[in-house]
């Protein structure tokens, strides 16, 4: 009987010393969003708002506690919320940045909206944030003299590395190094930022970390044809987690996969990984999260969120009564990213265009804004609210009734057509081109003629199209409305165009 208790002893400590034996194998949890620009649900409520997200990933986290959030680029700007003052100082993503803290992200790539910002406001951001940043080709521009964008904590400056390196443990005493790179498109030249080649960094980074880490990942914000050329370049790279296109994407070069989740966390890739030490394989299963109404809202973040959302619905109320009524349904997405917004004419385009001569009863031959004016960067599907077309432009301002000579617009529409690519870009009503002449009306368009275009103010102003002001030669009249006026403000002529749609 004693040599049995004995046995059964030794039994239980071979399976204790044996279960808890590193078995050389990991697994590990990615939760991946790109191009995050609203905290709050969009579309009427039923997709998106970081607070569903954060309860995605608590449970992820009850699953497995190595669970790490990744931003793949794009959350400072643009936002309607970023545009407006708070005590004193506009947002600028002040907010991004605290819901970021509160679901305690692990990393962020750099997008090329970050560099909207001033070179003043993006320090705060990163001065507030409790997460890491990452970029290799990016850098402060002083001056011709370049160094790394950096974090003040308490006063100290810490430098933003172009790499990232995280341990992994997991119950059975299993522990890896993971790596990371991230690269930006160099698609937002702003006098504070230096550019490197983005291939080069890729590649350079990736030589730094492979003898110091067990695997590296990519987190990175370019499109997706460089994602691709990355892959090929560094083919051992299991997942390039990327962001920029707006709309999900999953591809696969070689031994890489590159995913892409949809803008403002309408879908969030979550990736489980198993990364064996002894064969040096890493498995990646990719799944894409729909993030819509059936998700709960998670308490804390829920509730930094709703604070946020009253300041913003206040400032909207001193426009438009009901900022959430839906006040249109978009059967066909409109169209207001960034770069189809500057090169070619969008529907959403048309459609803010053609509530501008609206707002005259449509007694006007045209109407033209700049692309610049319309700062969605993103596409408006199902359910519209009027906080939506605040989205769409946040900016605001009137549009005035103008009476111009076909001259100066033939002129003012060929500077419009150059600048393709460009926020000077016209998106137009009422006013086509056809075998390279101007057409207003399904006439060509009259140099001698004068005539009654809507514009947004923002253009009378010269920026855009420097010979466009109000006393330019070709210029007759300018009739800037009333306040009781839908031109007053260019997004309740947007709203009440809808609601009559």
């Amino acid at each position: 009987m004693k040599s049995i208790k004995v046995l059964l002893t030794l039994f239980s400590i071979i399976v204790f010393i044996s279960c808890g034996r590193d078995d050389g194998k990991i697994a590990f949890t990615f939760l991946q969003v790109n191009d995050v620009y609203e905290i709050a649900p969009i579309q009427g409520g039923k997709y998106g708002g970081m607070a569903r997200l954060e309860t995605v990933h608590q449970e992820l986290m009850n699953e497995n506690e190595n669970t790490f959030v990744m931003m793949a680029g794009d959350f400072l700007n643009p936002s309607l919320l970023g545009t407006i003052k708070y005590k004193g100082d506009r947002i600028r993503g002040r907010q991004m940045v605290e819901v970021m803290n509160a679901m305690n992200f692990e990393l962020a790539a750099f997008g090329n909206h970050e560099f909207d910002l001033s070179k003043n406001d993006l320090q705060k951001r990163i001065n507030e944030s409790t997460f890491s940043w990452i970029g290799a080709n990016v850098a402060l521009n002083l001056d011709g003299n370049t160094e790394s964008f950096f974090k003040k904590v308490s006063g100290e400056k810490k430098s933003i590395p172009k790499t990232h390196t995280i341990s992994v443990k997991d119950a059975d005493g299993t522990t890896i190094k993971i790596g990371f790179i991230s690269v930006c498109i160099p698609s937002n030249p702003r006098s504070y930022v230096a550019y490197s080649d983005m291939f080069e960094e890729a590649k350079a980074s990736y030589e730094s970390l492979k003898d110091g880490v067990d695997v590296v990942f990519g987190l990175t914000h370019v499109n997706i044809k460089h994602d691709k050329r990355i892959a090929e370049m560094l083919p051992d790279i299991p997942l390039i987690m990327g962001g920029h296109e707006h709309t999900n994407i999953k591809h696969q070069v070689g031994n890489t996969m590159i995913t892409k989740a949809d803008a403002n966390a309408k879908t969030a890739y979550i990736h489980k990984i198993t990364f064996d030490k002894k064969t040096k394989k890493t498995n990646v299963v990719s799944k894409l999260r729909e993030i819509n109404e059936t998700i709960e809202t998670d308490p804390k973040v829920g509730g930094i969120v709703d604070r946020w959302q009253v300041v913003l619905n206040t400032k909207i109320k001193e426009i438009i009564a009901n900022p959430n009524e839906v006040i249109y349904n978009a059967k066909e997405p409109l169209d207001g990213r960034d770069t189809p917004i500057r090169s070619t004419q969008t529907n959403l385009g048309k459609l803010v265009t053609a509530s501008m001569a609206f707002a005259f009863d449509n007694k006007v031959d045209g109407a033209l804004v700049n692309g610049g004016s319309i700062r969605i960067d993103d596409e408006l599907k199902g359910d519209v609210t009027s906080t939506d077309v605040f989205r769409v432009l946040p900016f605001g301002g009137s549009v005035y009734k103008i009476e111009i000579k076909g001259s100066l617009l033939e002129e003012v529409l060929n500077f419009g057509k150059q600048a393709k690519g460009k926020g000077a870009y016209l998106q137009r009503f009422n006013i086509s081109e056809k075998e390279n002449n101007w057409v207003i009306n399904k006439q060509k368009l009259n140099p001698n003629k004068t005539y009654t275009i809507a514009v947004s103010d923002y253009l009378m102003k010269g920026f855009d199209i420097p010979m466009l002001t109000e006393k330019a030669p070709g210029v007759i009249s300018v009739y800037k409305p009333s306040t009781t006026e839908l031109g007053y403000d260019i997004r309740k002529a947007v709203i009440h165009f809808l609601r009559a749609q």
